[in-house]
């Protein structure tokens, strides 16, 4: 039985008279009939009296990153678009912890899931559950007060957090103390207020001093994870702790928080907060964008997180905004078919225009934080040579490249490393420029030919055996013995009804648990791999100039982990074709050389290499 494929992956007075015109058009039937083609709008059904009160409860003990907002607006708008504002709104995530929970029985419990939403596993959410149900606050994912409410030092823990509930008056945790907190209450300038029932600006009344939030140690209650039979998914941290950054003082914050992203460029400053329209006092401030590898395939208009978004329309509401077709946009306004129909939210034509104004907004912070990513995967990753060794049209073309570990923080990838696609594209071409040799294209589904691609799986094509690919791999234990590489790292079980168990060894002397273990293939710090490539006599077209192509191509995920989770579907009503055209598009190439070589106009062994390109 093949298993299934997808195919190729392919000014403000005219928009006022613009509005109306096309409200005046709309009054007059002018714009009714057809269906929208991706279907009617949900029905939001109101909340009961129970779930009203639920909601309240939640604010009064988890604000949202909504609330912070008025007063901390840069930060707000950096966290808004970052992995930890992404980490519970991912629909790969929500798949593939529900896939691993289908397939312990439900035994894993919030294991994953409590790192990425830790305010909804206090709130005893369902461990699966669309995020268009959960609260505010919880599909945040990582938000303020998973950090700024917490004031015990975990370590690597997992994830298990005890945040500490109140409201918006109640104390926050940060680096500096209470100092100007305490100043601007005090000031009449401001007009504060952080009693609870009085007149003014709602605020914390306290900021207390934590001393883990400026340390490496604090990013461990996440960024290490042991699995509960003792396998080490991630080891960000443990990498990092034994890295030269570590031994030079040099911590995660001062990469990851900093001016340049991936660097030890030290701080911004600023006020950290602007009450009002009144900014407070200069002093060093934190960059909370995190960027990293990951990168959103959901509507705009519901990431990056927006307050007026928020305001403007809910999820599913948002869900049925055609932004594609151009909705809110003069040139589809003017123009609108006659009988065009649009979701019963939408009709107002002042709203498609607002709700366009928010797309534009998110959409260039999208942007932004695509060239932040391909920044800091580019100090990461480096392409730094390719050297040809030979070049006999009797021996072949043989040839190699230079690739490396640009930091000294960690490993590259890091984290969920066996999840993560990062490969060496090669091309030869001859002097008419025909493409002679590949290594590191794409199948239609948009993987590389190993062995977890569907076709090279299917028999319908080649394995690439000289694929140079950074992805670690999962190798579990099979039931009658011998190992498998698996896309997840859940080894298959006798049982009927499978569930984690605890390890019947000790995983002390072993370092990992005996049913799973994984094969990394990440670079040290500072590190260098020199990849070769053959071309055989038999694929030169004859003598000439020959041109070799290297790029080092980054993706969030490899497509065929999206072809592992989609048996139990996908949040907000897409699909996986729709996910894996997504997830390829957001492929970055990060560095690319080229080199041209004469074959068979010199002496063997010569190689006349001239580079060109390189450093792009």
């Amino acid at each position: 039985m093949t298993r299934p494929k997808w195919d190729s992956v392919a000014g403000i007075a005219v928009r006022g008279a613009v509005r109306a015109v096309v409200a005046l058009a709309m009054v007059l039937g002018l714009a009714a009939g057809s269906v929208f083609a991706q279907g009617a709008e949900p029905a939001e059904q109101p909340l009961t009296a129970d779930e009203e009160h639920e909601k309240l409860f939640a604010e009064a003990t988890y604000p949202s990153a909504t609330t912070c907002a008025t007063c901390h607006p840069t930060h707000y708008r950096e966290w808004s678009v970052s992995p930890h504002a992404y980490a519970q709104m991912s629909p790969i995530f929500n798949a593939m912890h529900a896939t691993i929970l289908k397939l312990t029985n439900g035994t894993n419990g919030d294991f994953c899931i409590r790192c990425h939403t830790p305010v909804g596993m206090n709130l005893e959410e369902p461990e699966f559950m669309s995020n268009m149900d959960r609260h505010p606050t919880s599909r945040e994912g990582v938000t303020c007060v998973v950090c700024h409410r917490v004031n015990r030092a975990y370590g690597k823990l997992s994830g298990r957090l005890a945040i500490v509930q109140g409201d918006i008056f109640d104390p926050v945790y940060g680096p500096d103390g209470n100092d100007e907190v305490k100043r601007v209450i005090a000031s009449s300038e401001y007009r504060v207020n952080p009693e609870r029932g009085k007149a003014g600006r709602a605020i914390h009344g306290k900021a207390e001093k934590f001393f883990t939030l400026s340390n490496s140690g604090f990013c461990a209650t996440c960024h290490d994870v042991n699995l509960v039979n003792g396998f080490r998914l991630e080891e960000a941290f443990s990498e990092f702790k034994t890295s030269p950054a570590a031994r030079k003082g040099v911590s995660c914050q001062d990469c990851h928080m900093g001016k340049e992203p991936g660097v030890p460029s030290g701080y911004a400053e600023g006020p950290a907060a602007v009450v009002g329209d009144k900014p407070t006092r200069t002093r060093k401030v934190t960059n909370h964008m995190f960027i990293g590898p990951d990168y959103s395939v959901v509507h705009p208009g519901i990431f990056p997180h927006n307050t007026n978004a928020s305001e403007l329309a809910t999820i599913r509401q948002w869900l049925t905004y055609d932004h594609q077709a151009g909705w809110g946009t003069d040139e589809f306004e003017i123009d609108l078919p006659e009988g065009y129909s649009f979701p019963e939210h939408w009709r107002s034509a002042d709203d498609r225009y607002d709700a366009r104004d928010i797309l534009t907004e998110n959409k260039e912070l999208l942007a932004e934080a695509h060239r932040q990513r391909r920044h800091i995967l580019r100090v990461g990753y480096r392409l730094l040579g390719v050297e040809v060794l030979r070049a006999d049209p009797r021996k072949g073309l043989l040839f190699q490249v230079e690739v490396g570990n640009g930091t000294n923080g960690h490993g590259v990838p890091t984290g969920f490393d066996a999840e993560r696609l990062v490969f060496v594209r090669v091309r030869v071409s001859d002097p008419s420029g025909k493409v002679v040799f590949q290594s590191g294209d794409l199948d239609p589904n948009g993987d590389v030919r190993d062995n977890h691609s569907l076709y090279v799986h299917n028999g319908e094509l080649p394995l690439d055996k000289q694929l140079f690919s950074l992805q670690g791999r999962f190798v579990t234990r099979m039931v009658r013995g011998g190992e498998r590489e698996q896309v997840l790292a859940v080894n298959y079980s006798p049982d009927p009804l499978p569930f984690l168990r605890p390890s019947t060894t000790s995983t002390i002397l072993t370092g990992r648990p005996q049913g799973a273990r994984k094969h990394k293939q990440n670079i040290e710090p500072g590190g260098r791999r020199y990849p070769k490539y053959r071309v055989a006599p038999s694929e030169l077209t004859g003598p000439g100039t020959y041109k070799i192509e290297a790029e080092l191509v980054a993706g969030m995920i490899p497509v065929n982990l999206i072809d592992e989770i989609k048996h139990v579907g996908f949040d907000y009503g897409l699909s996986a074709k729709q996910i894996a055209k997504r997830v390829v598009a957001g492929h970055q190439v990060l560095w690319k050389q080229e080199v041209e070589v004469e074959v068979g106009t010199s002496a063997p062994g010569s190689s006349g290499t001239a580079v060109t390109g390189a450093g792009r």
